[in-house]
């Protein structure tokens, strides 16, 4: 397999190459030239290594994914790594939250962690995985990549943004490979901030992509589309994902490009809803970024529109690249009505409020009993919205609940328990850092 750049970048590298660039050179993200046919194998571990084998070959990892595969999911908390729970009425949650940092980020970073140190054995490089995080990306990244000698680990979040669970499980975290830098802004303005490092050419490092623009991650993603559709005996089944960087539900497009028995894909959007707006109208508009009960969905700019957005323009970088530009000059993208409709035609979308999102956590409690994560009662209110007579829906929970405990409490009067080992989350002393919004800052953060 080799990748093109949604802005055009004439080079098509493969899959070594795509997974510890990041970005293109041009600044665009990477994609497949060809979306191939996707299997489900016997088990979880085998269909993610299944999913990712016509994503790597002919590179010579493609042998070993299997036994990476097991591995990275040895120790999940569920035997099943990603079960399925039947709710009842054809509603089911397929459960994503039983990994090392109890967020379905660990889906894709416990198999890129090993990726990463294959790649990197075998080249004799070290390299510094930078990322910025909304909440869950970054502790997975950490917990996928510290202690590694060949790696550094830089992630950037919005100071104040993420929950305490969220913030602790990075700040905690003793290996003196990793930092957890907050910036004094939103999780857009830690993006930025990434995408300026990997386009500086004076760093003099090696700087590799964990946010969801590693397509490795995309892909590895889109295994647990398959699963959950392959455990439903269903013609189809419509999915409801919570997302806000449109990373975890474009990874359902490539299962369902693949073969998945997927029909709907639902777009479900907290108070910060401009996906649902381009779905919806068409247009993308820029604006103030609300702080929610979800906020892991906080985003305004969701950089994996980018590879959709080539998508829909038939693989044009030149329309793409101008899109990308009128967003940051006009604040705003604006798609023609046929292009609309295709959207529509891909996805459908809904969203909810902080005060909807309780009222769902309750209610999903009330009658099934089942504490949910404000993430997660975001997709399962779109889910319910929008499920169809006879087509069985599964909404992703995407996080534990004890994650987000004051808010669960607050709608249910429950508290989530704690799991397991995670006792000094709550207690160990925190070893942060602090930046403004400003590149040079990061870039004397990075040269250290």
């Amino acid at each position: 397999m080799r990748y093109l750049s949604t802005r055009g970048d004439p080079d098509r590298p493969p899959f070594a190459t795509v997974l510890l660039e990041g970005p293109a050179p041009d600044g665009g993200l990477y994609v497949p030239e060809s979306w191939p046919p996707l299997t489900v194998a016997a088990t979880y571990p085998l269909t993610v290594a299944a999913t990712l084998t016509p994503f790597v070959a002919p590179d010579p990892l493609a042998r070993d994914l299997g036994g990476l595969a097991e591995a990275a999911f040895a120790k999940f908390r569920d035997p099943e790594v990603a079960p399925l729970r039947d709710m009842g009425e054809g509603r089911f949650l397929l459960e994503l939250h039983w990994g090392p940092t109890l967020a379905f980020k660990d889906h894709a970073l416990q198999m890129l962690g090993r990726l990463f140190d294959q790649v990197l054995a075998r080249q004799g490089r070290q390299v510094t995985v930078l990322g910025a995080t909304s909440g869950d990306t970054g502790s997975a990244a950490i917990a996928a990549c510290s202690g590694r000698s060949n790696i550094n680990v830089v992630i950037l979040f919005p100071e104040g943004r993420v929950s305490e669970f969220q913030r602790r499980q990075m700040t905690t975290v003793k290996d003196q490979n990793v930092k957890a830098v907050a910036v004094a802004g939103t999780f857009d303005d830690c993006q930025d901030l990434v995408k300026q490092a990997f386009a500086d050419p004076s760093l003099g490092q090696d700087l590799v992509a964990v946010n969801s623009i590693n397509f490795a991650r995309i892909a590895a993603q889109a295994a647990y589309y398959l699963w959950g559709s392959s455990q439903v005996a269903a013609p189809e089944v419509d999915f409801a994902v919570p997302t806000g960087n449109f990373g975890n539900v474009f990874s359902g497009l490539v299962a369902r490009k693949g073969g998945a028995r997927i029909g709907r894909l639902i777009v479900a959007n907290n108070s910060n809803h401009g996906l649902f707006d381009l779905a919806g109208r068409g247009i993308l508009r820029l604006g103030d970024v609300d702080q929610t009960l979800s906020p892991s969905m906080d985003v305004g700019i969701p950089s994996n529109l980018e590879r959709y957005l080539f998508l829909l323009a038939g693989g044009d970088s030149l329309r793409v690249t101008t899109w990308q530009m009128e967003l940051r000059t006009k604040g705003e993208i604006r798609l023609p009505p046929e292009l609309l409709s295709k959207f529509q035609s891909d996805f459908n979308s809904d969203w909810s409020d902080d005060s909807e999102t309780t009222e769902t956590i309750k209610q999903v409690y009330e009658e099934f009993g089942v504490l949910v994560d404000p993430h997660t009662a975001v997709g399962w209110q779109a889910g319910v919205r929008q499920k169809r007579d006879g087509i069985p829906m599964i909404t992703l929970a995407t996080a534990d609940p004890v994650k987000f405990s004051p808010a669960v409490t607050a709608a249910t009067g429950a508290t989530p328990p704690l799991p397991p080992g995670f006792e000094g989350v709550l207690t160990a002393a925190e070893r942060d850092q602090r930046i403004p919004n400003d590149y040079e800052a990061l870039a004397s953060l990075l040269s250290r």
